[in-house]
This record gives structure tokens, sequence and C-alpha cells, in this order.
């Protein structure tokens, strides 16, 4: 059963203002890049509303279907003891919210975490993943959460890429955006991140079709004792153009996925699914 110890509101019609963050303020709205402090992040279903309250983020409210009150109590069973506004209403009312049947009936809204630097990232990483031009949401969320499994230490994105904490992003990630430290590579692109990485002795490598690249399962990358780096900075580009040449130029050497029937490459999160293993997970297995 219920308690009453959560501060439960029923909503009776979608023109209540609570309901804007899901439904009538833009991504760029949410992001409130004016004012920081009331920037919000949309998170969808009750797996990712649990870990956000385990991660100590700052939910303001939770939206629910009545039937799923219960459930979400038992999930989230301090959730009385914050300051939440729990929205409650009936499923038909609901249905009206855009996406509201993908999150089987449950979304929050929490204050947008601080962004992290990136010296914050790399300091102790040994597996880096770097994306360039990456505008695709949902690619982002999946290599998200391809790192998260397979052990990645960090994500650094190009200054142009789309936002992780993209309400998409987040779901597709299943919540793994708040679990992989990342944060966005300074200006210029990418001299600056590039002279950072090799002080620190990270070893570049790019996933990329050149007359220079060398198969996944080339000995001199799978064998530790055959390299010298602190560590690895893994750099993939966009599906449609690649990595651009200042980043094909500037780093160590670049490595290709061998395929077989004439395909040339896979989807940029397939793809780091595949080197995520071999160069990062297998080498710790």
């Amino acid at each position: 059963m219920v308690t009453n110890s959560m501060a439960i509101s029923r909503i009776k019609d979608l023109s209540d203002s609570r309901l804007d963050p899901y439904l009538r303020l833009s991504e760029r709205q949410l992001r409130s890049v004016l004012h920081p402090d009331e920037a919000l992040v949309i998170l969808e279903s009750l797996f990712v509303i649990k870990l956000a309250f385990e991660r100590g983020l700052d939910v303001v409210s939770v939206l629910v279907d009545e039937r799923h009150v219960d459930a979400l109590e038992r999930a989230v069973p301090r959730l009385g003891e914050k300051d939440v506004d729990v929205l409650v209403a009936d499923r038909g009312l609901l249905s009206q919210v855009t996406g509201f049947n993908v999150t089987r009936g449950y979304m929050a809204a929490a204050r947008r975490p601080a962004a992290r630097g990136l010296r914050d990232v790399l300091e102790g990483a040994r597996s880096v993943a770097v994306l360039e031009g990456l505008v695709d949401v949902s690619n982002l969320g999946a290599i998200f959460r391809n790192a998260a499994a397979l052990g990645v230490d960090g994500i650094v994105l190009a200054p142009e890429c789309a936002d992780p904490l993209n309400r998409r992003a987040v779901r597709v990630s299943m919540g793994n955006v708040f679990l992989v430290p990342w944060a966005v590579a300074p200006r210029p692109w990418p001299g600056a991140l590039l002279g950072e990485l090799r002080q620190r002795g990270f070893e570049t490598v790019a996933m990329a079709l050149d007359e220079r690249a060398v198969r996944m399962d080339d000995p001199s990358l799978r064998n530790p004792s055959l390299r010298k780096s602190q560590g690895t900075a893994l750099f993939f580009g966009t599906e449609g153009t690649g990595l651009t040449r200042p980043v094909l130029d500037g780093v160590d050497r670049t490595v290709i996925i061998p395929m077989a029937r004439g395909v040339d490459s896979l989807n940029v999160a397939a793809s780091s699914a595949v080197a995520f293993w071999e160069l990062f997970a297998r080498r710790r297995g």
C-alpha cells in the first residue's frame, strides 16, 4: 500500500503549468542557458528515475500514471523524504502527453547536473571515447550505453556534438549518461584536445577508412606489451562523412573493423560496441 509520505498532486487538465517541462518546453528551453540553475533534464522510465535518485540528481517532479504510484514508491522508498512533487493523473489524460506510452507510465524532471571539465574526465582514465560531429541523439545515447557496459572510463565530445542530456539520448542510454563521466572539449578543435591527450600520454586512435588503417585485431593493438602509452583515446566521426581531416592528420593511427560481404562500415553506435570490446573490455578481462 502507498503511504502518505509522498507529496502527491493530482493533475486534472493538460493546461496545468506543472506539466510545462514535459509538454511545452523545448530542449533549448530546458537547458536554460541564461539561467543554468533552472536548467532541467527529462527522465523517462522507472529504471532511469530510480537511477537518478541513486546518483543524487536533484529531482524536481515525477509524473506518473495513478496505477503505478505504488510501484514508484517501492522503487524509490525514500521519495517521501525528498522535496519532490509527485504528479498523478489517469491514463486517459497522460496518453495525451507526447511519448508517455514509451515511458510505461513514468517521467521525471531533474535539475541538470553541473558540467564536468575535460581534465576531470581524463584524470586517471585509461580508455576514452572521443566523438566528433555526432548530432543523432539516439546514436549518442547508444554509445553511452555501450561505454558503460564495456568499461570505457570517459567520453569527450567535440563542441558541435549533440547534448547527451537530451531526453531521447538519456532514454536510449538507459540513464548511463549519468554514469559515464563526460565533458565537452575546448576550442580550438581538435588541437586543444589532441595536445592535452599527448601531454597525458594517450595514444590517439581514429576509426576511419583510410590508407594507413590497420585491422582492429592487429597484434600491435591487442598486445599491451607492444605499446607504451598511458591510455587510448578512440575517435569516432559521423556516419555520413566520418572524421574530419584535422582529426585524421592529428591522431597517431587509424583502425578499421574487418568486414565481410563487401560491407564497408557499421552504424557508429554498432562500431563503438565492437571497438570498445576489442580495444578496451577484452584487455581488462
